[in-house]
Parts: C-alpha cells; sequence; structure tokens
C-alpha cells in the first residue's frame, strides 16, 4: 500500500524551475551578435569583396536568422518557457521569411 505525504503549501503550487544561464553565457551571446552585426556591415563594403548580389543577400538572411534565434532564445527567455511560445516565435519568423521573399521577387531584385 502506498503512501501519500502531503505537500508543503511553499511547493504545492510553485512553477516550475529552469537552470538559469550564467552572465559569462549572455556575453558571449552579445559578442556573437556584435560579431555578426559587424559582418552584416562588411557586407555593405561592396567594393571590398565583390562578391554578388545574390550572395550577399543570402548571407544577410541567414545572418538574420541566426540573430533572431540568438535574441529570442536567450534574452527574450523563450529557451526557458514553454514550446508554445517558441512555436509562435518560429511560425511568425516563417511567414516573415515568406513575405520578404516575395517582396524580393515582386520587386525582381533577384
Amino acid at each position: 500500500m502506498a503512501t501519500v505525504t502531503p505537500e508543503s503549501p511553499d511547493t504545492a503550487h510553485a512553477p516550475e524551475q529552469h537552470a538559469h544561464p550564467t552572465d559569462w553565457l549572455y556575453v558571449k551571446v552579445a559578442i556573437a551578435l556584435a560579431l555578426l552585426t559587424a559582418f552584416e556591415v562588411f557586407t555593405y563594403f561592396e567594393t571590398v569583396h565583390g562578391w554578388g548580389d545574390t550572395a550577399i543577400i543570402i548571407m544577410l538572411v541567414l545572418m538574420m536568422l541566426v540573430k533572431f534565434f540568438l535574441v529570442v532564445a536567450f534574452f527574450m527567455h523563450l529557451k526557458f518557457d514553454a514550446p508554445i511560445f517558441w512555436r509562435l516565435f518560429v511560425f511568425g519568423l516563417i511567414l516573415a521569411m515568406a513575405v520578404y521573399m516575395v517582396m524580393l521577387t515582386a520587386f525582381r531584385f533577384w
């Protein structure tokens, strides 16, 4: 026969706790964001690298996606929240990217 122990009032309705990241992790994420931003700025100097417009757009979109993930996951704490919030943000990102690609195509930027 199993015995049931009553829960204390403090833990009966306590929200789930998650491991909060350290300050050093936030510093590393900020450094990564700064480096990505510096590389994005570098892509504007077309005379330095001479890459084509399509390559630059693809690189900028990829860097934008990485930066979006880092900001949303760590600074907005979605990495540690319920999965529904993460799914909503990913859906919004996919929708925004689809609209952006349609806009690029409509204005014949490709």
